[in-house]
């Protein structure tokens, strides 16, 4: 992570690492091929699939809080629109025959 710090006419330039621990984990073929298969489904490397899924286990990141913090930000769409659907197609579909 970078970062430039600026102050009057003196910008400073701090450059931030963060250090990874490698942890080495024996699995069994079939859970491998799981693992394989998962992350290869969901086009992200070994290493990030089982990072993601400790930190959900051990309560780092949880996926309905952070859906929960989209939405209540960003307005999608028609907030109507899955309402009354069905009944709104069979509108569109009878003047599409009417035509």
């Amino acid at each position: 992570m970078r970062f430039i710090d600026c102050h009057a006419t003196v910008c400073s330039y701090y450059m931030h690492t963060e250090a990874f621990m490698a942890l080495s984990v024996r699995l069994d073929s079939a859970l491998e091929a799981r693992v394989d298969q998962e992350a290869k489904r969901l086009g992200v490397s070994k290493s990030e699939f089982v990072k993601d899924a400790l930190e959900r286990v051990l309560g780092l990141k949880n996926p309905y809080a952070l859906l929960q913090q989209v939405r209540s930000k960003v307005p999608m769409g028609r907030p109507d629109a899955s309402e009354a659907s069905g009944e709104k197609l069979k509108a569109k579909l009878r003047a599409q025959r009417a035509a």
